[in-house]
């Protein structure tokens, strides 16, 4: 008589679940390759030269902080120098720093006008968005609260692709400033494992449309025309 392997039940259950285990990560890497592939789109409508970019009312300086765990933030620096540069050129008349102030310690608008104004942008020029938490939150609120549908994104061009494919999905005519790329191995390293699922988180913002944190009540930016404009 032929006995029955007891392992052979536990054996085909090991092999379903390897199967669907694999069928999974299949279909996670091809979900994560087309979020890239979307992002990735946008290249053409980012610019690295102020001679090249059309000039806008407003642009959109995305916060991030201004020091990290071993001091100066490059990303920071850089995002300043590209929206002092671009308002100095006469491609944008109005800067909209958007960025994280959920504690009284932390504050990233606030540190974003200092270090514009350090760079001649006039204080008037300057108008924050204390809410801007996470790159959705900031287009939408450029949007819904302060009534700009028109604009530019200041930051590094991995952000920029990204702000600009929520706003393709939330009707925000947005083009895009290069900062400088932070050419440090540690932030090289770090973008590398963090973007593809930053990404992969913006495309189901857009997929299921989802709402900032905050919006309140409107407080539209009022820029007035150029000498000669009617």
């Amino acid at each position: 008589m032929r006995l029955k392997n007891p392992f052979s039940r536990c054996g085909k259950r090991f092999r379903i679940l390897l199967a669907a285990a694999a069928v999974a990560a299949i279909a996670t890497a091809g979900f994560v390759l087309a979020a890239d592939r979307a992002m990735e789109r946008r290249s053409a409508r980012i610019y690295s030269a102020p001679a090249a970019i059309e000039a806008r009312d407003v642009g959109l300086l995305l916060g991030t902080a201004p020091r990290g765990k071993y001091g100066e933030n490059l990303y920071f620096k850089y995002r300043i120098e590209a929206a002092a540069e671009l308002y100095h050129a006469g491609k944008i008349r109005k800067i909209l720093v958007s960025g994280d102030n959920s504690r009284k310690d932390y504050d990233e608008p606030a540190a974003m006008r200092a270090a514009l104004e350090a760079k001649g942008v006039a204080p008037a020029d300057i108008v924050e968005d204390y809410a801007g938490f996470r790159t959705l939150d900031s287009i939408v609120r450029a949007r819904k609260v302060f009534g700009v549908s028109k604009l530019t994104v200041i930051s590094q061009p991995f952000h920029c692709k990204r702000a600009l494919y929520l706003a393709d999905h939330r009707g925000v005519d947005a083009i895009g400033f290069a900062a400088r790329e932070v050419n440090v191995r540690s932030a090289r390293l770090r973008n590398a494992v963090r973007e593809p699922f930053s990404r992969v988180l913006a495309v189901l913002d857009a997929g299921f449309g989802r709402s900032p944190h905050f919006l309140g009540e409107p407080l539209p930016i009022l820029v007035e025309p150029p000498p000669g404009r009617n």
